[in-house]
């Protein structure tokens, strides 16, 4: 079967303005698959699944953005280059990058297209106050435009928006060519990004105001360590009472094959 074409940054950055794009964070080959399937447009992946050599049959169609800015913390421009290059080799379709203005200039002089951040920055919040909204005063939302300003004249062609106020996001996204995604800014942006585990309802600890869970896997999978609990159980007393293994569980051996064996031990 034909595998289906994977969008292009052309073609994300002509549908800026048209349509709001869908972005999921997958963390496995089956969300990868079920992000696929069910046509959500770009997603974000670990390293680890985007060199899995199954990636691209699971998700041959979704423009695909490696994560993982904390691997960045401390890399150099030329090691950043390097694993960007690997990256793309691997079929990345972008690279995200929350390092200085000069990397992302790098990256772009390679024609390696580049997805920046701002707003909270994870890996920068100390920056701005922590885990906590930026944007929410006329100096701060400043700050955010700037940030938006630089990364386009570095040569980024879209940025992560996170925790900005929606009206603020709205305004610069008027003003950028570049595609931002917003995740809890608002629908004043280019795309929606959330995480699988926020969708699916897995997320055990700090619920974003942003976050939509779709499903309630907690709880399956709360029902599913109980069934596994209850099968170790039920296997150690087994063991323990002498009912497994059963003589359907073992491999036999013919009376007179197995009498020549004892003799051969016995030295007969």
């Amino acid at each position: 079967m034909k595998k289906p074409a994977r969008p292009t940054v052309h073609d994300l950055l002509a549908m800026k303005g048209k349509r709001q794009l869908s972005m999921l964070r997958v963390v496995t080959l089956e969300e990868a698959e079920a992000a696929e399937i069910a046509g959500v447009d770009m997603i974000s992946v670990p390293h680890e699944v985007l060199f899995d050599p199954q990636f691209r049959d699971a998700a041959p169609g979704r423009f695909a953005i490696p994560g993982g800015e904390y691997g960045q913390i401390g890399a150099t421009t030329d090691e950043i280059l390097r694993s960007a290059v690997k990256m793309r080799a691997a079929s990345a379709d972008a690279i995200y990058c929350a390092a200085s203005l000069q990397t992302i200039r790098r990256l772009r002089d390679e024609h390696i297209p580049v997805c920046g951040h701002t707003g909270l920055i994870p890996s920068h919040s100390t920056w701005t106050g922590g885990f906590r909204a930026v944007g929410k005063t006329a100096e701060t939302a400043a700050f955010v435009y700037k940030q938006v300003k630089d990364l386009e004249a570095a040569g980024a062609f879209c940025a992560e928006i996170e925790v900005v106020p929606a009206d603020i996001a709205a305004a610069i996204s008027e003003r950028t060519p570049m595609l931002l995604l917003s995740m809890g800014a608002g629908s004043g942006c280019d795309a929606q990004y959330l995480f699988s585990e926020d969708v699916l309802g897995q997320n055990r600890g700090h619920v974003p105001r942003h976050a939509k869970a779709y499903r309630n896997f907690a709880a399956e999978y709360d029902r599913l360590q109980e069934e596994r609990i209850a099968a170790f159980r039920e296997y150690a007393a087994d063991v323990r009472s002498g009912a497994y293994p059963e003589a359907r569980h073992v491999l036999g051996i013919e009376a007179g094959q197995l009498d020549a064996f004892l003799k051969t031990l016995n030295g007969q």
